[in-house]
């Protein structure tokens, strides 16, 4: 399978369910816009896009406080089809039909990957809750919607690895969305959409293929520019303060430096090398 193939597959799945999905976006777009699609392509299709997913020791540990999983984004070190079904969703016309189903105009894909490609979580890792970084790497276009794409077959609710959407803070209950296989899930991202993954208690992994969208325009007028930020569970209060102080000494940084003052490997540097992006 190329992109072009799974893009018409993904393409005609979401048209077929528009109008649903759109009813499901729209219930929710006052608090964190979002809906979610189940075997969004043949099962065999969505085994294969499992089987290719690299170990591990091949990907990047991102460990912290504020998250622990392994990530990647330099895809031609991988599977080729990695690479296909990550740049499926970048299609125009997915494009174009996913801004319809959220209302959303001028929309337009990531062709580096910033903090998108794929991501597998393991036993006792976790994404603690969060506000994405409001835009791109240049600072240029506003951070619009997130795609979450997952792979690992027979994977169970109570096995963690869950989307949450916190659309009342951390001081009230969260939406679990379930990270089922073949599932899509697409959230809006703006300054109150704050969500996270809960921690595997599974010894699997949960494989997930990651997009955002970017556009010209925020989702809501009032939204303003934040870097990643980051809070604790709400029974981790000690790790909720130190994070709030984290977030609050890299937002310093950012008015000072608007582009940050280190650079974040996490893109995708195409063969001429040229590509850099900061955080």
């Amino acid at each position: 399978m190329d992109r072009q193939a799974y893009s018409k597959a993904i393409y005609n799945k979401l048209f077929e369910n528009k109008e649903i999905l759109k009813q499901q976006y729209n219930s929710s777009r006052n608090a964190i816009g979002y809906f979610f699609i189940d075997d969004l392509l043949p099962e065999e299709l969505a085994q294969e896009i499992y089987t290719s997913f690299p170990k591990a020791a091949e990907m990047v540990l991102k460990k912290s406080l504020r998250e622990d999983k392994y990530v990647a984004a330099q895809m031609n070190k991988y599977n080729p089809l990695l690479e296909e079904i990550i740049y499926a969703f970048q299609d125009a016309e997915i494009v174009t039909l996913v801004g319809e189903i959220c209302g959303l105009k001028g929309i337009e894909p990531d062709e580096h990957l910033y903090a998108g490609g794929i991501s597998m979580m393991g036993h006792k890792q976790f994404l603690n809750p969060h506000l994405d970084n409001s835009h791109n790497k240049d600072r240029q276009l506003w951070r619009v919607l997130n795609l979450l794409y997952y792979v690992t077959p027979h994977w169970q609710e109570p096995y963690g690895g869950n989307l949450e959407l916190w659309p009342g803070g951390i001081k009230q209950k969260q939406i679990t969305i379930h990270s089922k296989f073949n599932r899509l899930a697409v959230m809006a991202t703006h300054n109150h959409s704050l969500h996270s993954v809960s921690p595997v208690t599974h010894q699997g992994y949960r494989c997930c293929i990651s997009n955002y969208y970017f556009s010209q325009n925020p989702v809501h007028e009032d939204d303003t520019f934040h870097v990643t930020s980051f809070r604790g569970r709400p029974e981790d209060k000690v790790t909720d303060v130190l994070l709030q102080a984290d977030t609050a000494l890299r937002m310093g940084i950012r008015q000072v430096f608007k582009k940050g003052i280190v650079e974040n490997p996490h893109v995708y540097r195409k063969e001429d090398g040229k590509e850099k992006n900061k955080d």
